[in-house]
């Protein structure tokens, strides 16, 4: 398993050309650590982490900015609290939390596009 942010330390580390052990003592961190977070069996890293890993690939704004955002969605035990929304938003979570690793890649994508069209066309209206 992995994370989008996995993805793209590993994606950075290979640009670089640096292994693991590289870089986690160059961040000051252990290497068991930089595994974990890059196999998503960590959360999301701390913003200080996030500003060290900027600066040691030296990303530029935008790419930093990228990496940030892909941070933001990569904890592998997300916790979606629905108090509060009416029923049928907590019971679809729920059947998504149970259902999620069962589903085939093609379902996941289509399921993203519906939200990530729900969200553009909200944005606009709101």
């Amino acid at each position: 398993m992995t994370t989008p942010f996995g993805v793209a330390v590993r994606h950075l580390r290979a640009r670089k050309g640096v292994s693991q052990k590289e870089m986690a003592a160059a961040l000051n961190v252990s290497p068991a650590y930089l595994s974990a977070l890059e196999h998503g069996r960590r959360g999301t890293p701390s913003f200080d982490f996030l500003q060290r890993v900027a600066g040691y690939f030296n990303v530029i704004w935008d790419e930093a900015e990228e990496l940030f955002r892909i941070a933001g969605i990569s904890d592998p035990r997300i916790i979606v609290d629905t108090a509060g929304l009416p029923p049928e938003y907590t019971a679809f979570a729920n059947r998504l939390a149970v259902e999620i690793r069962d589903l085939p890649p093609e379902t996941i994508r289509r399921l993203a596009g519906i939200l990530e069209k729900a969200c553009n066309s909200r944005r606009k209206t709101g």
